[in-house]
This record gives C-alpha cells, structure tokens and sequence, in this order.
C-alpha cells in the first residue's frame, strides 16, 4: 500500500488537492472552482460552505482514482485576510469578505488616526483595506446585529479546517495578516482588542503550522480506504506555503509569485516595522518572519489584457508576441493599477495605464508592454526587500510566468539576478503537502523536506546590455504614478458622485 500526504490549497478562485509520496512525487491532484460574490463595486465575498463542499467533492475524486494508497496525514494552505465570522454553534453569521475586497477605506482611515503608530509598531504592517480588522470593524459598523452574533473569526483556510476537523484554530502565517497579531510575541494583541472594542475571545487559539490539530471527521474520512484515524495538521497562509514550496527557506533567495496579483518575499530575521507597504508576516520555524511586497493585479492584468483584446487568443500563442518586439515595446509604458496599488503606494483610487501610446503601436507593442509592467511592479517590490535582505542572490519564480521562457528571461534582466524554474511547480499546494509531510514525521526539518521534493529545472541569467536599458524604462515607470495620482483621485470622485 503507497503511503500518501495530501494538501489543500484554498484559493481565490478554486480549490486545488495534491497527492505527495514519500520520494516527495507529485503523484495526483484534483480542482474544483467556485464562484465571487461581487454584488456591488469593491465588495469581494464567498460563501464558505462552497469551499467546503467543492473540497470534499475534489477529495472524493482524489481518493477515487487512486487505488491501493493510505494517507498518513493532511494540510492545508488558503487565501489570506478573509474574515469568517462564526456564532456560538459554529456557523458562518455571513458570507466571507476576501482579501481583495476594498469597501474598508473609512475604516482604516479611522484605525491610522486612532492607533495608528501603536497598531504597526505590534502588527509590523500598514494599514490596508485588505486585512481583516478593518473588515471586523466594518460588519460592526454596517451590520450591527451580525456583529453582535460573533463568536469566533477564522480565515479561509482554518474554517475549511475547522469543518473537516471540528478544532478552532489558526496559526502565525495567517494571524499575522489580520492586524490583530503581535509579531513579536506570536500572539494575540489584547491591547488592539481592547482598542477597537473587538472581543479578545473571538480569536482563535494559536498553533504552529506542522501542529497536530484534530482528526478528519467521519463523514470525511469514509471516503477513504483506510480504517484509522487521517490526522490533520494546521497549514499555512498561501505566500508562505508558495515560498516553501519553491524552496525558499533561506535569506538568499527570494520568490517571485505571479498569480491573480503578484507577490515578492524573502525570509527575514527583522522584526521591524518596514513602511512602505511591505508587509512583515510570521513565517514557519518558530520566530521566523518573511519580508512580502505585493504587485495586486499581475497576472489580473495580463487576463483583462487577453480578454479585451485577444479574447480568442492561448495564452501561449498571445505571448509569442514578446519574441517579435524589442525592450521598451517601442516607448510604450504600462501600469497594472486594476485595483489600486498595494507595495509602495497603498493606494485604492490610482488606476492602470498605459503611457507612450503611438500610431505605429500594433497588438505584439501592448502585449509587451503588459508582461513589462507588471515585472517592473514587481520590481518595486523587489527593490524594497533587497534593502532590508541584501543578502538575496536569486529569486525563484512560480506561478503564471514560469509558462514562458521569455517572461522568465525579462524578469531576470529587470531585476539583474539569476530566475530560477522549477522542475516541479505546484504552488502554495505543494508547501501545504510538505506541512503535512513534516507533521507526520517524514521530513525532520524545513530543508529536508525542501531537499526532497524542490528540484531546479532551469536557470536564467540576467543578461548586462538588457537590463541596462530596462533600467531605463524602469526609471520612467517609477515616475508614472506620482504624475497621474491627481489625475487619478478626480477621475475616482467624479464617477463615485456619478
């Protein structure tokens, strides 16, 4: 009988269930979507119960279509900052609030000036629309009788857990993304509690990632061949379970994420406020941190992007575009504000653009432009993080850009540090699979588990001649935003009055 661990990494859009061996192999994996609740502009909400029956229904066909397996143990990794709010019985009160809603503006307007330096001097975070306080805080205001039926706040990936399992129960990677964490001490801030008026017995109780926590429950674990008790471990916030599984377990690597947004993070030994909306979030060996910008609509950008304009297109066949035009895209600039921009600005109101637009600009021209722009975004972020890790000599990418060779290439040369590929990417799931692998016991630390199951594919080289001229287009994208913020606030006011 094959011995198996299995992660669960809730995402955004799907929920994606990976099989892992004890060679460390990838050896099944299974997905099943659901759907946003975007019922008015800059609300973003899901109803929790679809990710729990849309994860029961991936594990059913998992389980199903692998004979002869025993499973030693199970994680888990999630969307971060998502409030769940549950009663005294243990049900949702409402539907979630996802981190990329931003109906939160007023409320953390009002957080800064109340508690401002005091609230990021314990969180080590800015303030932002996305985290979980300021949706607290919101539900207070606006549905008062909800708020007053509060008994316990999850996010995402610890309610799934909490179905499946029947444990309350978070753990430093996600709780240190609600603004209600105390980064140094790894718990619970009663002072911010106390603050805002929210009841310090409505967080949960705090445990380690790779922590035991509960068993599956029956009506889960029937679905598996096995008699024994499936223990389950706590798992990890998505960002810090993609960096693990990438290998990222030192502070001379870094990651680069491109999902729906884009991420950069390294590992750190800071336990400064760092400003400039680069977060500061708890990582998994006990008082390690990871240092995160955050590029909110990558990948988002390059779908808008498709679906505009080349509605028809493969991805890979709209992407041999960057083969058939130099650097620059012929002075055509591109800024991928969607939704605001997290990492340096925090701003909600500025929108993307494109800058340089000219007669001669053809399709091929825009898609460059496209890919460009977010990597120079994601540059940004990198360039705040290398001043506080200096030690990073490469970075390994995962997520959409690893499908393309000349994306991975224009990454290295803007950054001008080696991009490594991975053999094997499977994401945030695979660090969740490690979690549980840890757990069980089959890994004895975070390297040896990276050790097994990370393994190198390919390699890009910056290259001198490309990323001096990048730097200066980079410069200019620097200079975008600061001449179309004013721009941008009238544009924002105007269509909100509208």
């Amino acid at each position: 009988m094959r011995e198996v661990v299995i992660g669960i990494d809730l995402g955004t859009s799907a929920v994606k269930v990976i099989m892992m061996d004890r060679q460390g192999n990838v050896i099944a994996q299974q997905s099943k979507s659901y759907s946003l609740i975007e019922e008015r502009d800059g609300f973003v909400e899901q109803n929790p119960d679809d990710w729990v029956e849309q994860t029961k229904q991936a594990l059913q066909q998992l389980v199903l279509a692998n004979d002869n397996i025993r499973v030693s143990g199970i994680s888990f990794s999630g969307q971060m900052h998502g409030l769940v709010m549950l009663n005294e019985q243990g049900d949702p009160i409402r539907n979630a609030i996802l981190w990329n809603d931003t109906r939160t503006t007023e409320q953390c307007h009002r957080i800064r000036k109340a508690f401002g330096e005091r609230l990021m001097s314990i969180t080590k975070n800015d303030v932002l629309e996305g985290f979980t306080l300021p949706k607290l805080l919101w539900v207070k205001e606006h549905e008062p009788e909800k708020f007053k039926q509060l008994h316990t706040f999850l996010l995402p990936k610890d309610y799934l857990r909490y179905c499946l399992t029947g444990v309350l129960a978070m753990e430093p990677t996600d709780a240190a993304g609600t603004l209600l964490f105390d980064l140094a001490s790894q718990t619970w801030s009663e002072e911010i509690c106390l603050k805002f008026d929210i009841p310090f017995s409505a967080c949960p109780k705090i445990i380690r990632a790779d922590d035991f926590s509960g068993t599956l429950l029956q009506e889960y674990a029937e679905e598996f061949p096995q008699k024994e008790a499936i223990p389950v471990f706590a798992g990890g916030a998505d960002n810090a379970c993609g960096a693990l599984g990438a290998g990222i377990v030192n502070s001379t690597n870094a990651l680069v994420s491109i999902g729906t947004s884009g991420v950069v993070l390294s590992p750190t030994e800071s336990k400064n406020y760092i400003g400039n909306y680069v977060h500061n979030f708890s990582y998994f060996q006990p008082s390690s941190q990871y240092i995160m910008g955050v590029t909110l609509a990558a990948g988002e950008s390059l779908r808008w992007y498709r679906s505009t304009f080349a509605e028809n297109l493969d991805f890979n066949v709209l992407l041999k575009d960057l083969e058939s035009v130099g650097i620059g895209a012929n002075g055509l600039l591109f800024t991928p504000y969607f939704f605001g921009e997290r990492t340096p600005f925090g701003d909600s109101k500025i929108r993307a653009s494109f800058i340089g637009m000219k007669n001669t600009h053809k399709k091929e021209h825009f898609t460059r432009a496209v890919i460009e722009g977010i990597t120079f975004s994601l540059r940004q972020c990198f360039d705040l993080i290398k001043e506080q890790n200096p030690m990073i000599n490469q970075v390994t990418c995962i997520g959409g850009a690893t499908k393309n060779s000349n994306w991975l290439q224009i990454i290295a040369d803007v950054f001008n540090v080696p991009v490594v590929k991975l053999k094997e990417e499977q994401g945030p799931a695979l660090g969740a699979t490690m979690l549980a692998a840890i757990g069980v016991g089959w890994f004895g630390s975070y390297e040896a588990a990276v050790e097994k199951c990370v393994e190198i594919a390919e390699i890009f080289e910056p290259i001198e001649k490309n990323h001096i001229l990048y730097q200066k287009y980079f410069d200019c994208y620097v200079e975008i935003y600061e001449n179309t913020k004013a721009i941008n606030a009238k544009l924002f006011q105007i269509t909100e009055v509208g």
